[in-house]
């Protein structure tokens, strides 16, 4: 004999926040292959090191300045960051849309200073493969804070916008500062191998 089972989900909430969405699943899939890449970048960094007789080739390390203005900028962002996670999981409309104004200032702030950084290595992308994996590396994390930004931007027209004030949205919101807090920690051990592994 067939039964068949009925179940009435009207009542259930059209998104969840956190684990209960798919896009923050999605999200954590897409910062493992990321990660992955982030991690495979400073494995070339440490074997091409490995095989040169003197590290850097062929230049004085890199000037600390801007690099490590830029990690401080980084890690003081997380402040932020943190407080914006907050309000989107209590679905604070005006304090999400403050924070996403600051992180927006603070998404565009670290491309002014890596504009800096590239000059402080002392080395162009084709002079050997020490310029190469440093300009790989840099790229790679300018690319990332690109990404988050324009996501960050849009976010904050949408949070303006009469869609902004929707579970989806905190939710969305809620995602993107996740990922921010990913390019903040996984810059910091490729800051450790740019400016301080040549100065060992």
């Amino acid at each position: 004999m067939n039964h068949t089972v009925v179940l009435d989900v009207a009542d259930l909430p059209e998104h969840g926040l956190g684990s209960a969405s798919q896009t923050y699943w999605g999200t954590l899939a897409f910062m493992l292959i990321e990660g992955t890449g982030f991690a495979l970048s400073i494995v070339v960094y440490l074997y091409l090191m490995s095989l040169a007789t003197q590290w850097p080739l062929g230049t004085a390390p890199p000037d600390l300045l801007a690099g490590t203005t830029l990690t401080a900028l980084l890690i003081v962002s997380l402040v932020p960051n943190l407080f914006l996670a907050r309000w989107a999981r209590h679905q604070d409309l005006w304090k999400v849309r403050i924070g996403l104004i600051v992180m927006t200032v603070l998404g565009v702030a670290p491309l002014v200073l890596r504009a800096f950084e590239f000059p402080a290595m002392h080395i162009k992308w084709d002079q050997n493969a020490y310029g190469s994996i440093v300009w790989v590396m840099l790229g790679l994390h300018t690319t990332h804070i690109i990404t988050n930004l324009v996501e960050t931007a849009v976010l904050t027209a949408l949070m303006f916008s009469r869609h902004g004030d929707s579970p989806r949205r905190y939710g969305d919101v809620s995602d993107n500062a996740m990922y921010w807090n990913f390019v903040v920690i996984t810059w910091l051990p490729m800051y450790a191998c740019l400016y301080w592994v040549p100065r060992l």
